[in-house]
């Protein structure tokens, strides 16, 4: 298992690195790389939608894990969270100082969405526990070690606390890929791509400040796609 540790290790070099080096970038430098940013994550989940095999139990999945994420405020619950990690290492990184607390806030979610809840990383991380192969992972650090980079610059180092549920996820799914693997198909698996696809789709548009979507809330979708998919394949159809 290498790809859950390249990708924790990129996120909080990254981090790091814009932490440290952020402050000489320019306004407008920090300004327009995260639309990039938000571009590229809307390019990659359009690759991803279109390995859907069902695309009714993807949207049923979406609709229905997006209710639960409301009604369990999942949204409200992390930044919560990340609004008490920020206290306890302000005496490391004053976020305030570069950015409001609000806008700090509503940066972080579809970034924690985005390193450590995406379609990608939960995929790349079964995939190598089912073949060995980290190849999804690999290509996942390039992109979070450059993202991580610039909103670093202007969010501090608290962005780099993303490592740890990051590599604790991603681990996770690896160890349990082998339990996971008898019970899924290749629909299955194409339909999760999809529906993960789709919540990256909103991690960019809300990156690009396109339209503020509850990216956190859509989180639970991911745990019901495949059995969703199944039972439609299986009853259904």
């Amino acid at each position: 298992m290498i790809g859950p540790y390249i990708n924790g290790a990129a996120l909080l070099i990254g981090s790091l690195a814009g932490g440290f080096i952020g402050p000489r970038f320019s306004k407008d430098f920090r300004l327009h790389m995260p639309m990039v940013f938000g571009c590229t994550s809307i390019g990659i989940s359009v690759a991803m939608i279109v390995k859907a095999k069902l695309l009714a139990p993807v949207a049923l999945a979406v609709i229905l894990g997006t209710v639960l994420g409301e009604i369990i405020h999942l949204e409200t619950g992390i930044q919560r969270a990340v609004g008490y990690a920020v206290k306890l290492i302000e005496k490391i990184t004053k976020p305030s100082g570069r950015v409001d607390q609000k806008d700090f806030l509503d940066k972080f979610v579809p970034l924690t969405v985005l390193f450590c809840f995406s379609g990608m990383g939960f995929y790349g991380s079964l995939q190598e526990g089912m073949t060995g192969d980290p190849t999804l992972l690999i290509v996942k650090s390039i992109l979070d070690i450059f993202t991580s980079l610039i909103f670093a610059s202007t969010m501090g180092y608290t962005l780099g606390i993303l490592c740890i549920p990051q590599v604790i996820i991603q681990t996770l799914l690896f160890c349990g890929a082998a339990m996971i693997v008898p019970f899924t198909s290749p629909d299955m698996l194409g339909d999760f791509s999809g529906c993960g696809g789709i919540i990256l789709l909103a991690v960019g548009l809300r990156i690009c400040g396109i339209k503020n979507l509850p990216v956190a809330n859509m989180i639970p979708a991911l745990i019901i796609v495949m059995p969703i998919s199944w039972a439609w394949s299986t009853y259904i159809i």
